[in-house]
This record gives structure tokens, C-alpha cells and sequence, in this order.
């Protein structure tokens, strides 16, 4: 006899969204969340996007994911009444080279499912956005954004109307297989629990987590950080603007939170260590970066804000990863998954996640 049906290591939304898929389909869930709150790591530390499945490789977990996610994910904010806005981007071609890539961008997409993708020229960038300045661009009206805090509180609510607990300031420090099915979960004071089914969607912590003595199946994470600044006063945008992606990341884009305050980000910062401090000196890169889309940017007017860290499954120079979910079929072990590389656009794609995990089960 197990303590709980189905355990799951971490609190972040992917976390949440599993622990509210399997309530509401009638499991026991217990969650352990490291932290005294939910969602206080790479899931509070982000653009709030809700993407639209543009950029990710055919067939990728990403691409299925995010595309199903976001329909689903707009359902859910209208069902609760969670603070959302499809406001739409802009995908930025700064010169004529860049236009061609906006090109196999909008392959890319079309290959996904995302068939709203409009090419807008220079002047009808200007018509939409007056201070943008652009070669051309590429017109997402299915993107938005989305109070993340709200949505994460709604998934948690969920989730704990049909029976779901939640054991905060709890670590799992360690994890063994039963003799027979199920698993042996050490936390902290020699405390122990067991359960049938282990989830493990512990973020930045999960290789470290999952790979023990005995066991070293899950591939390693790399920590790139990603930096924001705030822009000083109103911006003059209505939409989201990104440039042409970077290798790592997107690019310093612009995004607007649920109050209209723009902010730029993130960047790419590859660090060894989890570190929440953004560095002021980081702003000159980030004039020069958003200058090639917004020339009249005044000087002194970005405040350094916060930075998340994202959980990469690709090194520095490596192309990006794809999400990563292993199930038995990786390591032997029924009834455990570990969800590895949940970085972006692992909010948009949540509750799409959450399902797939519900049918491995």
C-alpha cells in the first residue's frame, strides 16, 4: 500500500497543470514543491507570452504542444476569468537579409498548424506601429499574454477541489524503487513517503534529482539566464515586437504586462550557477538590440527589472532541444516520468503537457 497514488516533484505550471489534469481525473496526487509558494522559479521569471507555436520544428514536442496548449489555455482563462489579452506580435525583419528568414519562419508555422501568420510590409508596420522601424514583418494575431501568477492560482485551485495536496517547503532529496511497483521519496529529517506513480517536473532540479547512484538516465540541464529591463514611462507599442530569433533564445523582444509596462527580454547569459541578480551593465547591449527595431529608444530610460533561468537541454552553440518527457520505455521503471527541459514555451504548452502525461499514466 502506497502513501499516495501519484507523487509529483514540483510546483511549477507544467507541475500544476499535471497535478489538476490527474485530480480531475481521479487520482490521489500529492505534490512536493521545494519552495513556500508555487511557481517561484522559471515559471514566475518569464515574458507571460502565450505563444502561438511559430518557431519549433515539425512535429516537436514543442510544436504539438504549444499549438494544442494555447487553444486550450485561452479556454481556460475565459472559463475562469483569468486576466488575458491576444494583443498580438510583430516579428521584426530589421534589414533585408532578415527578411528571408521570416520566410522559413512562417514555414516553420504554417508546418505547425499556425496558418494566421500574415507578411506586413514596411509601411503597413508603420501603420500598425508608428515607431517601428522595419524592412518588413511578420503579423501573429493568435499571440498574447496572460497574468502567469493568476493562471497558476487557478490550476492550483482546481486541482485542490478534487482532492489534491500540496506539502510546501518540502525538498525531495532523493528517490528509490519499490521492490514491487511504486517508489521510496526521501525528504528533509529522514522523512520518507511512497507512492505508485513519481512525476518529476522539478525544472531546474529535475536531472540533478533523477539521476542518483544507482540510476543516470536523464540527460544533463545547462542554466541560461535570461535578463529583463523595464522601460522608463509608456512605450509606444500595442503589440508584442520580436526581432528574428538568436541562437538560445528569441531575441530582445518587447513585451507588455496586463497594466501596459513594457519591458525588453531576455537575453541569453549562460551561468553554472542559479543566480537572480540582473546586472545593470547588461543595458548597453540591450540599447544597441532594441535600437535595431525602435531607432528612438531614449538613453537612461531602461531600469534593470528580474531574470529567470531556463532549463536547456542544449549547450551553449548547440541548436535548441526539444521538451523532454521520460517514461519507461527511457529508463524501465512503470509509473515513473521525468519532464526534462521545460523551459519555453512550457507555459503556453501546459495544459497540452499536462494530457500526455495523463495518457502515459
Amino acid at each position: 500500500m502506497h502513501d499516495t497514488e501519484t507523487l509529483i516533484i514540483g510546483a511549477g505550471v507544467v507541475g500544476l497543470a499535471i497535478a489538476r489534469k490527474l485530480s480531475m481525473a481521479g487520482h490521489d496526487v500529492t505534490v512536493l514543491e521545494q519552495h513556500k509558494i508555487i511557481g517561484s522559479e522559471t515559471s514566475a521569471r518569464n515574458s507571460e507570452v502565450i505563444h502561438a507555436g511559430i518557431y519549433y520544428p515539425k512535429d516537436s514536442l514543442k510544436a504539438q504542444t504549444c499549438v494544442d496548449g494555447k487553444k486550450q489555455l485561452y479556454e481556460f482563462c475565459q472559463s475562469h476569468g483569468l486576466p488575458h489579452k491576444k494583443i498580438g506580435k510583430i516579428i521584426v525583419a530589421a534589414t533585408p537579409e532578415q527578411s528571408n528568414a521570416l520566410k522559413a519562419i512562417r514555414m516553420h508555422a504554417e508546418e505547425n498548424g499556425v496558418t494566421d501568420l500574415r507578411k506586413i510590409s514596411a509601411s503597413e508596420v508603420r501603420e500598425l506601429e508608428p515607431d517601428l522601424q522595419a524592412d518588413c514583418g511578420l503579423l501573429s494575431p493568435s499571440t498574447g499574454i496572460i497574468d502567469s501568477h493568476a493562471y497558476m492560482l487557478a490550476l492550483q485551485g482546481d486541482s485542490e477541489n478534487h482532492g489534491c495536496q500540496y506539502a510546501f517547503n518540502t525538498k525531495a532529496e532523493n528517490w528509490k524503487p519499490l521492490k514491487q511497483r511504486g517508489f521510496e521519496i526521501a525528504f528533509g529529517g529522514g522523512n520518507k513517503i511512497t507512492c505508485r506513480n513519481l512525476i518529476v517536473s522539478a525544472g531546474l532540479h529535475a536531472s540533478n534529482f533523477l539521476n542518483t547512484k544507482e540510476n543516470n538516465f536523464a540527460p544533463p540541464t545547462f542554466l541560461a539566464k535570461g535578463n529583463y529591463f523595464k522601460f522608463a514611462g509608456r512605450a509606444p507599442f500595442s503589440r508584442l515586437i520580436y526581432p528574428v530569433p538568436e541562437p538560445g533564445g528569441l531575441g530582445v523582444h518587447l513585451t507588455l504586462d496586463m497594466n501596459e509596462q513594457a519591458r525588453f527580454g531576455p537575453d541569453v547569459e549562460w551561468v553554472d550557477e542559479i543566480d537572480y541578480q540582473v546586472d545593470p551593465s547588461r543595458s548597453d547591449k540591450f540599447y544597441s538590440a532594441i535600437r535595431n527595431y525602435w531607432p528612438n529608444l531614449p538613453d537612461n530610460s531602461l531600469q534593470a527589472d528580474y531574470c529567470g533561468i531556463r532549463p536547456k537541454l542544449a549547450a551553449r552553440d548547440e541548436p535548441n532541444a526539444d521538451f523532454c518527457i521520460l517514461d519507461q520505455t527511457k529508463h524501465g521503471y512503470q509509473g515513473l516520468i521525468g519532464l526534462m527541459g521545460m523551459e519555453s514555451p512550457g507555459l503556453t504548452a501546459s495544459l497540452a503537457i499536462a494530457d500526455i502525461i495523463h495518457k502515459k499514466l
